[in-house]
C-alpha cells in the first residue's frame, strides 16, 4: 500500500518538481498539491495523507501555524517541513508545534525521499544544531516541571545508549559513528524506543527522557 503524501508550497515548479521526484518511487502516492494553507485542515481532511511536506513561507498562514493546527486535529499525520536556511528559528518552532523535521529545499532531489522514509519508519530528520536547540528548550521546560513517578519503559542498555546519544543532539549518522553500529541498527533502535515511550516526535522523545530522568 502507498505512503500517501500532501505537499503545502506556494511555489508552483517547486510542488510539480516534488511531485515528479515521489513519481519515481513507487510506494509513494502524491495525495494532494495546495499552494496556501488556509484551508489546510479542509484539504488534510479530505486527501487523508500519511506524511506532509510544509513550506515554512507560505502566503496568508505560515506553514508553522498550519502544522499547529493540524496536529491538534490529526495528530497521527507526520510534517515535513521544507525551509532555505538551516539556522532559521522558524525552523525551531515548527519543531516544538509538532512538525517531525525538516529538510533544506537545496536539499530536496537528493535527501526527499530518504527523509520521507525516516519519517515512515519513526526517526525525525534534522540536523543536530536544531535538535539542540529543540534540547534546550526542553531543558528549560523540564527543570520546572516535578518528575513523573518513576516509570520502567523496558529499554534495553543499547536503547538507553541510543536515547542518550538523541538527547545530546546527535543525529543517526553521529549515533551509529559513536556506537559503532550500521544507520539502519540505529533507525531500527530509535523505532523501539517511539514505541516503548509512547512518542511520535524527537521533540516528545527528548521531553520525555528529560523530564521522566530515563537517561
Amino acid at each position: 500500500m502507498s505512503l500517501r503524501i500532501a505537499i503545502f508550497d506556494d511555489n508552483k515548479n517547486i510542488r510539480e518538481s516534488i511531485a515528479l521526484l515521489l513519481s519515481t518511487a513507487p510506494e509513494f502516492e502524491v495525495a494532494g498539491s495546495f499552494s496556501h494553507v488556509l484551508d489546510c485542515v479542509e484539504d488534510v481532511r479530505e486527501c487523508r495523507p500519511d506524511i506532509i511536506l510544509m513550506d515554512i513561507e507560505m502566503p496568508g498562514m505560515t506553514g508553522i501555524e498550519a502544522v499547529v493546527k493540524i496536529k491538534r486535529e490529526f495528530p497521527q499525520i507526520q510534517i515535513l517541513m521544507q525551509t532555505v536556511f538551516e539556522d532559521d528559528d522558524r525552523v525551531f518552532d515548527s519543531i516544538c508545534g509538532g512538525a517531525s523535521g525538516y529538510i533544506l529545499k537545496s536539499f530536496l532531489h537528493t535527501r526527499l525521499l530518504d527523509s520521507i522514509r525516516e519519517l515512515q519508519h519513526g526517526g525525525s530528520p534534522m540536523s543536530p544544531s536544531i535538535a539542540r536547540k529543540v534540547l534546550g528548550k526542553m531543558q528549560t521546560v523540564a527543570a520546572h516541571i516535578r518528575p513523573e513517578v518513576k516509570t520502567d519503559y523496558q529499554l534495553t542498555p543499547r536503547e538507553k545508549e541510543v536515547l542518550a546519544a538523541l538527547v545530546n543532539g546527535l543525529s543517526y549518522k553521529m549515533i551509529a559513528a559513536e556506537l559503532s553500529i550500521s544507520y539502519e541498527t540505529v533507525r531500527s533502535h530509535v523505532k523501539k524506543i517511539y514505541e516503548k515511550l509512547h512518542v511520535a516526535s524527537l521533540t516528545e522523545v527528548v521531553a520525555k527522557a528529560i523530564h521522566n530522568r530515563i537517561v
